[in-house]
This record gives C-alpha cells, structure tokens and sequence, in this order.
C-alpha cells in the first residue's frame, strides 16, 4: 500500500490495518475537536486493553500475551488507566444456577 494524505495535511504510513479508515476518521475527528494528545492516546490505551480484555472473557493472564506485554505490565497499566477489572468481570458473570441457588430458595421461601 502507498502513504496517502489525510485532510489535517498528516500522511497515514504504507501499513495499513482493516481498521485504519475507521481510525483516520476518529483521529481527524478528535484533533478537530481540540482533544490533546495525551488525553487521546490514554483514551486509545483504555479501549485497546479492555477489547483484549473482553475478548479474553476479563482473564489478564490471557489477554496480556495478546497484547504482547507481561502479565504485571498489563496490570500496572490498567491501574495507570483507572480500569478496576474486578467491577468488569462482576458485570459479566452469569447469575448462579444449580443446587446450591435452589436450595437457598428454598430456605428463604
């Protein structure tokens, strides 16, 4: 692929991903708007590892090496990013089924 020439006048480099249109638009968008740079690459950062970290089921140990970064560095990152995965991973859970749920209805019923 060639380097093209966005609208803010930056050119977009000769490896181009599935996503890069998509990208070129957020990103024009966002410099538009006045967000600074650093606000966007925490942003980027922060949406980056929570899809790897969805796509790994919020299981760190998994998505790290997606991510390729340490275990420990994923987690210091997402302590830097404020993401308490804790409160993510109760989010998703399914409600408990089985006899332990049955049995506890019918003590309190």
């Amino acid at each position: 692929m060639r380097a093209e020439k966005l609208p803010c006048g930056l050119n977009m480099g000769p490896t181009s991903y599935p996503t890069s249109a998509a990208l070129d638009t957020l990103v024009l968008q966002m410099y538009r708007a006045g967000i600074p740079y650093s606000d966007a690459v925490r942003e980027f950062k922060k949406q980056f590892n929570l899809t790897a970290l969805r796509e790994a089921n919020w299981n760190e140990s998994k998505a790290a090496p997606v991510l390729r970064m340490h275990r420990n560095t994923l987690r210091r990152t997402l302590r830097e990013l404020n993401i308490d995965i804790r409160t993510l991973r109760k989010s998703q859970r399914r409600p408990a089924h089985g006899i332990g749920a049955q049995s506890q209805k019918k003590l309190a019923g």
